[in-house]
Order: C-alpha cells, then structure tokens, then sequence
C-alpha cells in the first residue's frame, strides 16, 4: 500500500465563496476522482471512502456544496443559490484546483466524476457542461428524482412532496432540512431545481439557455453505476432513467445488497464501510 498525502486545500470561487477541497492522495495515483457529496452531507464524511479507493491509487478529491461543511455561506432570505451556480462557479473551481494538486506522477491517470444520489447526478450534469472535464463516471446510490422513475407506490405520492419542498423553502427562506429529516439547510433556488426535475424529469438550467439533456445525449463516457438492494431513495429504476439520458455511454452496473456490504444496503448505510463499494467501482 503506498503512502497517503492528505491535503486540505482552501479555495475561493468567482463570485467569492470559500470552502475546503479535501483530498487523498497515493504516491503515484492511476486515477483521479472528483467525488461530488449527497444532498445535505459534508465532504469529510466520505472520508473513508476517499481512503479507501487511495488505498487503491486513485486520488480522490472531496468537493464541498455551497452552504454545507466547510463553505462559508449558509443558506437563508438573503443568501440563496441553485444548479447555476453549483455547475458553473464552484464545480470549475475545484477541478481546476484538482489538476494543480495532482503530482507530476499522474500526468497520466483516467480522470474520473462522480458522487453519491445528487452528486451522481450533478456530475452527469457538469460532464454535458465541460466533456473534457472526465472520461469515466462513477455512481453510488444515485439516479434522476423524476417521480415516474420510481415504482409504486412510491411514484403515486412523490409528486405532493416535489411542489411542498420549494414551497416550504420559499416560505422559510432555506430548506429546514435538518429538521424534516431530508438534506441540510438548503437554499430555496437549489431546491426548486430539483423539484423542476422531478417532476419534468428534465434536467435544464433555470434560464433555460442551457439543455443539460441535449447535451448529456452527446456524451459517451464510461460509467461504473453502485445500486444499492435496500435503497428507496434511489432504486435501479431511477438510475435507469438518469443514465437513458446518455445512450452513448458504456455502462457496467453493479448491485449490492447487505450481505455483500457488511452494513445496511441504503442509501447512506454503505458510507460506514465503503472498502466494498470502492472494490466495486474498480471491478
């Protein structure tokens, strides 16, 4: 096993938000992986899971959303963000900050994105805005939230849950995520965007001079998609639909249930024990 070199590098995006890239890297990395988090959950929670796949010589890097963990803004009336901003301004920001990282040893390493439930689904999004930003893409617990992706009878309530959030955000100023039990506190515009794709089952920016789908169409890279057997929040059914969205690209799927883990096989579960998801991505 080679030697780890933890970093923790600050940054500042364009329009100045600061936050802290986490990395770990091994001496001579054969990947690199940008690992964007889930909703609501700091980067140094995946941690072990960045241990475990440099263990394996892939430099991982943790991005860190806005108004989570390390970032310095916080959502609220006054502070509020959506895909925009998440796609244009921070993600660029920590890939350029990636590249800079790496040591001259993997000047020839397979750059892979990818992240965990929206994670996965941002860095598909983030791949349609800058092909050459990866030639992989790496999915563990992920897939679109459009409501008819989901079997019943999930599928028959999601819809009501889709226009309550972004009215419930709209009336607190930010998401009271920690409260209701589902992602952090999240800004409104963040939270509208998701709920337009849940329900439209589209994924547009809110100007609508972007087409993330007709661009994610164009797309051809190689995807390692991780479904887990006892995740409500993001069945084979839901990755189905978000990788239909790239029919060029070449896909390898693989699911795992608790046994296979040695932990609970949902949708945050795997996270306590990630070495068999990180052997699994590799496969």
């Amino acid at each position: 096993m080679s030697e780890l070199r933890p970093l923790n590098l600050p940054l500042q995006s364009p329009d100045g938000h600061g936050y802290t890239l986490l990395a770990r890297i091994p001496e001579q990395p054969v990947a690199s992986l940008l690992w964007l988090p889930a909703l609501g959950i700091a980067a140094r929670h995946y941690l072990p899971f960045a241990e475990a796949l440099a263990a394996r010589d892939v430099a991982v890097f943790l991005h860190e959303w806005r108004g989570i963990g390390s970032s310095d803004l916080r959502a609220s009336r006054t502070w509020n963000w959506g895909y925009r901003q998440l796609l244009t301004l921070d993600l660029p920001t920590s890939e350029a900050a990636m590249l800079d990282a790496l040591p001259e040893a993997a000047s020839g390493a397979t750059r892979v994105i990818g992240g965990h439930s929206l994670g996965g689904q941002l860095a598909c999004c983030r791949l349609a805005l800058a092909p050459d930003t990866a030639r992989r893409v790496w999915l563990v617990a992920s897939g679109a939230p459009y409501w008819r992706a989901f079997p019943p009878p999930t599928r028959y309530w999601l819809p009501l849950v889709y226009r309550f959030l972004p009215w419930l955000s709209d009336r607190c100023g930010a998401l009271p995520g920690r409260r209701i039990g589902f992602g952090g506190q999240e800004a409104r515009g963040l939270i509208r965007d998701w709920a337009a794709t849940a329900l439209s089952g589209r994924y547009a920016t809110p100007e609508g001079d972007v087409d993330l789908d007709g661009s994610m169409s164009q797309l051809a890279p190689a995807v390692r998609a991780v479904v887990l057997a006892d995740d409500w929040l993001a069945p084979a059914s839901s990755l189905r639909f978000l990788l239909s969205k790239m029919p060029r690209a070449r896909v390898s799927t693989i699911e795992l249930d608790a046994q296979a883990l040695g932990s609970s096989a949902d949708h945050f579960g795997w996270m306590k024990q990630p070495a068999r998801v990180a052997e699994a991505l590799l496969a």
